[in-house]
């Protein structure tokens, strides 16, 4: 067998989304970019006794409407939400259906924990109803690259097809392999499904326990996600799902494919410090922008825009903003900033996807959006995006995802062109 080749260009031919913002990648957007919050109060008599009840929730979506009620009474929520976001980006794409050789055609899942709702669901029955009452579903579908294997007889990809899990980091460690996959000549096209669907009460009492939540705004749940503002206190978990179909630039260009934009790096570490603070300077943040700009073959000074992960916590923001110094200098004051969590609330695993999405659409359209709730800026000295979108130039955007564990990543997007 010859050698991989590693000098293929990777591009983005199609888009999905299933999020709180909207039931479509183009909806989302617009939500995000016009400044409005998808945050608000849990709907559901089940959160009622927790201390936090704010969350954001996809909302108006039926499964029905793609895949048959058979398969969607089986599958976990956000499963579902995974499928239609996939059908999306495919769609977009123009391989909805076929067009693709089989075998170099590859899926990966990013999820942070997977269907949780039904191994939770399954207990119960275990403790109700005794070991008859466990569904088999869950040996079938109860596993976070359950959505992969789906997808692929959904599509009859042959290639490679798993799950990639690195908590709230998932989704943009996805991009970064699926980036390699496709580079080094392995595959011709990978689809990246971000995923997650932690609104439940056993996770966000979890969460809620570690003080990790932005607590005190059931009153005013659009307030609560407060990037890189003096009064943040947590985040604001959200649910959804999110699709981007990667090619080689060669075969999209061979089959007469859109261009919406080159995915031109990616870099990932950890920390190696804490379970769930980061690196206080941002040790592995920075780390992972710095592999991310050399695996683009790019200068600090190429990048005109970075969405970063800011989710509001107190530690998180000012390590983030630590390693962003670390990497580019000065020129980190001149930066524009956005945080887009303010306005989708943290999508956990599916995070990473969701904002190379918006990413890509402030390439097409020259928007960066808004940062919410930036009142009282922590950090002055820094250009955060605030009250409205702002027109950039924008060539390149720089797209940060960490998680707990200290689990880092970044990824380059590049005008297309």
């Amino acid at each position: 067998m010859s050698a991989p080749r590693t000098d293929r260009r990777v591009v983005v031919t199609g888009m999905g989304a299933i999020t709180p913002s909207g039931l479509s990648a183009q909806d989302t957007w617009d939500t995000v970019v016009a400044g409005r919050s998808a945050v608000a109060v849990l709907d559901g008599d089940e959160f009622a006794d927790l201390p936090v009840r704010i969350g954001a929730q996809v909302r108006g979506f039926d499964p029905t409407t793609v895949i048959p009620k058979s398969l969607a009474r089986r599958l976990s929520a956000v499963q579902t939400w995974a499928i239609a976001s996939a059908d999306e980006a495919m769609r977009q794409a123009g391989l909805l259906d076929g067009g693709m050789e089989a075998h170099r055609f590859g899926i990966i899942a990013a999820s942070g924990s997977g269907p949780v709702e039904a191994m939770q669901e399954a207990t119960r029955a275990l403790l109700e109803n005794g070991p008859r009452g466990v569904p088999l579903t869950l040996a079938i579908y109860g596993a976070p690259d359950a959505a992969a294997a789906l997808l692929s007889q959904r599509y009859a990809a042959t290639g490679p097809a798993l799950g990639i899990n690195a908590t709230c980091a998932s989704g943009a460690v996805g991009l970064g392999e699926a980036l390699r996959r496709i580079r080094h000549g392995y595959a011709d096209a990978v689809l990246v499904v971000g995923m997650e669907d932690c609104l439940n009460t056993v996770n966000l009492a979890s969460n809620i326990n570690m003080r990790a939540l932005a607590a005190g705004y059931e009153d005013d749940p659009t307030a609560a996600s407060r990037p890189f503002d003096a009064r943040r206190t947590g985040f604001v978990m959200a649910a959804g799902a999110s699709a981007i179909l990667l090619e080689s630039a060669d075969a999209a260009r061979t089959r007469g494919a859109e261009v919406l934009a080159e995915l031109a790096g990616a870099g990932a570490a950890s920390d190696a410090h804490h379970p769930t603070a980061p690196h206080p300077q941002g040790r592995g943040a920075a780390q992972a922008m710095r592999d991310c700009l050399a695996d683009a073959g790019l200068d600090p000074e190429a990048v005109d825009h970075i969405n970063a992960h800011g989710t509001g916590t107190p530690q998180g923001d000012a390590a983030e903003l630590a390693a962003i110094d670390a990497v580019f200098g000065a020129r980190a004051r001149q930066l524009p900033i956005t945080a887009t969590k303010s306005s989708t609330g943290h999508l956990l695993g599916c995070g990473g996807v969701t904002e190379a999405i918006l990413a890509v659409n402030t390439l097409l359209t020259g928007l960066v959006p808004p940062t919410l709730n930036l009142d009282k800026p922590a950090f002055p000295d820094h250009d955060i995006v605030a009250g409205s979108a702002r027109e950039v130039d924008v060539r390149t955007v720089l797209s940060n995802s960490f998680g707990f564990g200290g689990h880092n990543a970044a990824v380059l997007l590049r005008r297309a062109g």
